[in-house]
């Protein structure tokens, strides 16, 4: 990967085109995920609106346990949006080139764990449901933490709900007749651009989770260490822009 490419995705420095480029990336990873971990867990990762519907329902019906799962999962996501958050502002203050690449590290590595160590942890116990789960929802709000700050909460990836939101009210402007209008002479009209970096989020999602989906069928929790080492690569230059500073600074 290009040195200046590397930087216009995961550096400090961000531009429009850098956001929605690593938000397609990031909505693949986040979509195979999601529907590749719901594989090998039985549980969606990342849809927290969904989890806490299913808290309710299940302390409605008595099925205690079940409810205290989806609180782990949502404490889980919780604390991975939180260290993102720790490690953006971190950097930010400290100045460092990876301000947005150490979350999207630290989230490599835990692909990487969970990749190859995914099947001994599905069987330990974490709060209330196993590592697996914890460790995937950590992921997720891990990156939709990142994505939030980095975009200005412009862009989301582990969710698709927002987004098909999005994608309707643009559509509706776009369909909308300007007929002549006494009232206010302002015309309704489409954010294409907008438009188009929303359709484009919901394709590379699905695209994530269908090749996630087929990754894990067939070859289990290690179809993610192709996803870690993918997010190690764009992250590589920030990182080592950090530590060559680093080293400049000690042999002063």
């Amino acid at each position: 990967m290009p040195i200046h490419y590397s930087r216009k995705l995961t550096g400090r420095d961000r531009s429009k085109a850098g956001n929605t480029q690593l938000g397609c990336i990031l909505a693949f990873v986040a979509g195979a995920i999601n529907a590749g971990g719901f594989l090998a867990v039985q549980q969606y990762t990342s849809h927290m609106t969904g989890i806490v519907s299913a808290m309710a329902d299940h302390l409605a019906l008595g099925a205690y346990e079940v409810a205290l799962a989806g609180i782990g999962a949502l404490f889980s996501f919780l604390v991975g949006a939180a260290c993102s958050a720790i490690m953006v502002n971190y950097a930010r203050r400290h100045d460092l080139h990876s301000e947005y690449a150490l979350p999207l590290l630290v989230e490599a590595v835990l692909l990487l764990c969970f990749g190859l160590l995914g099947a001994r942890l599905s069987g330990v116990d974490g709060l209330f449901v196993s590592l697996t789960v914890m460790l995937l929802c950590f992921i997720m709000g891990l990156q939709n933490a990142l994505i939030t700050k980095l975009s200005g909460a412009e862009i989301r990836t582990t969710h698709i709900t927002g987004i098909v939101t999005d994608i309707g009210i643009e559509i509706g402007k776009l369909l909308y007749w300007n007929g002549p209008s006494p009232i206010n002479p302002l015309k309704v009209s489409a954010n294409l651009p907008r438009l188009m970096t929303l359709t484009s989020l919901l394709g590379f999602f699905f695209l994530g989770g269908l090749i996630g989906a087929l990754g894990f069928k067939t070859i289990g929790y290690v179809a993610t260490i192709p996803l870690a080492l993918t997010l190690m690569l764009l992250v590589l230059v920030p990182v080592a822009d950090d530590l060559n500073r680093v080293a400049r600074n000690r042999s002063r």
